[in-house]
Formats: structure tokens, sequence, C-alpha cells
């Protein structure tokens, strides 16, 4: 799909009619990662080794980014991606979270592990959202709309953390389909800072210290720290599908228990 994506891009044909293919790679990955979780979900018929917490972060963030993304053009893709087709992505990978809360919430309850499940989102939120109040960019020149789409940024970077809080209390062993989701999580991540890497020019900000740009310091900090904190984990996910292939389990290793 994403090579198909591309081809339309270059092309400039079918849906997209884009200049910059990687501003469409990060949100498409986003949503897909959600969907390996939904297909957990439903071939499994259980909850086990889904953090509620995360999706929550998830959807918070997409909530946070979508109040900017929607009706204001300061983050967006300067494409025709940015027209309609960035939002779609981002208003599917909401909905798609969301059925994810209710499966793991009510129709899957059963299962849910909700005791190891224990991480403190609402900490991890304030956090987020003062962080964001102090390091905003200006790109919508609107102080509430630019704090809550950082936030929003920060929040989908530490969505990781109940994921990986549950995992280690619960033994530290990943399925498969968990840990694609996971690994996809780096990637995703990983799009979306080439993205804002490519555009560290055009991210402005009141300074607090002249010539010290600290939105962008921000921003591709947030990125960085998003993969430092899943660096563990790859390791131990491309070693297991390595030897043991696509549908092996992940077994972490006793250092990974810095996340509780």
């Amino acid at each position: 799909m994403l090579c198909f994506l591309d081809w339309c891009c270059s092309h400039s044909i079918g849906l997209v009619k884009a200049t910059s293919p990687q501003s469409l790679r990060w949100p498409f990955c986003s949503s897909a990662l959600l969907l390996r979780l939904a297909a957990k979900s439903v071939s499994t018929n259980s909850a086990a080794g889904i953090s509620a917490g995360a999706l929550t972060l998830d959807a918070f963030a997409l909530c946070c980014q979508l109040s900017s993304t929607t009706w204001l053009q300061g983050y967006l893709p300067a494409d025709a991606s940015g027209d309609w087709l960035f939002q779609i992505l981002q208003v599917y990978s909401l909905a798609v979270a969301v059925w994810l809360l209710y499966r793991v919430l009510v129709c899957q309850k059963a299962t849910y592990q909700s005791e190891a499940d224990s991480c403190p989102m609402g900490w991890l939120i304030l956090v987020c959202l003062s962080l964001a109040s102090v390091l905003h960019s200006d790109l919508n020149a609107r102080p509430l709309f630019d704090t809550l789409w950082m936030t929003g940024l920060f929040a989908s970077v530490v969505a990781v953390l109940p994921q990986l809080w549950l995992v280690n209390r619960t033994g530290g062993c990943v399925d498969y389909l968990t840990g694609h989701y996971i690994a996809s999580l780096a990637v995703s991540r990983g799009l979306s800072g080439l993205f804002m890497f490519a555009a560290w020019e055009d991210i402005t900000c009141d300074e607090w210290i002249t010539g010290f740009n600290h939105a962008v310091l921000a921003v591709n900090g947030a990125h960085l720290l998003h993969l430092i904190l899943l660096g563990d984990f790859g390791w131990h996910y491309v070693k297991a599908m390595a030897q043991k292939g696509l549908t092996s389990s992940v077994q972490l290793g006793d250092d990974f228990a810095w996340c509780v």
C-alpha cells in the first residue's frame, strides 16, 4: 500500500497528488498499526496484552491534533494531501482507537488485564499539557491550538509507556501481533520525525531566548525520545523475528524493568 501511495505521489494521479510522499507515510502508518491491534482483538477474541491506557493516550493525541488540522493550516503538509486525505487518515485512526477501547473495556472486559494496566495516565497527560504550554510553536498563530497540537505530539510519544508497563507487569512476553503493533509505533514515529525534520526551517515560535528556537528542539526531541523508549524493545523484537520468524512471541529481558 505504501508503494502504491508513493507511485500515486510521483505520478500525480489517483487520490493523491502530493509533492512529498513522506507527509502521508506517517498518518497511514499510524492507521495501519491500530489495524494490527484490531486484528489481534478480533482474531483472538481477547483483550489480553492490549493496554487501554495506551489507546486512550492515542485517542487523546489524535483529538488534540485534529483540533488544529481540521480547520487550520499551520501543521498540515503544503502539498495536496493536506487538503483532505491527511485529516481523513487521522479521523480514521481515531475511530479505530475508540472502537478498540470499546471492545477492550466493554466487549472483552473479562479478559482485560486492568490490574496490570495501571500506568498513571493522568500524570502523563498533565506533563504533556504543561510542557506544550511552554514549548509550543506558533504555526497556527493561535496559542491555544498551537498548544493543543504540541500536546498531541507529546501524548503520542508517551502513549507507548502504558503498553510497555502492561507488558512488563504481565511477565515480559509479547505475542507476535502485539509485538508487530509496538514495532509499528517506532516506524510511525520515525516517519513523523522525518517529515518534521524536513520541515524544521518552517517551524517557528515566540522565542523565550532570542535566537533559540525551542519549538524545533521540542518537536525533534519528542520524536527522538520515542525511539529511545522503544530501543530496548526493538532489539528484542528484531532478534526474535530473525531467529524464529514473524509469528514468534517476543521475550523481553530483565533489563526491561525500567518502564515500571
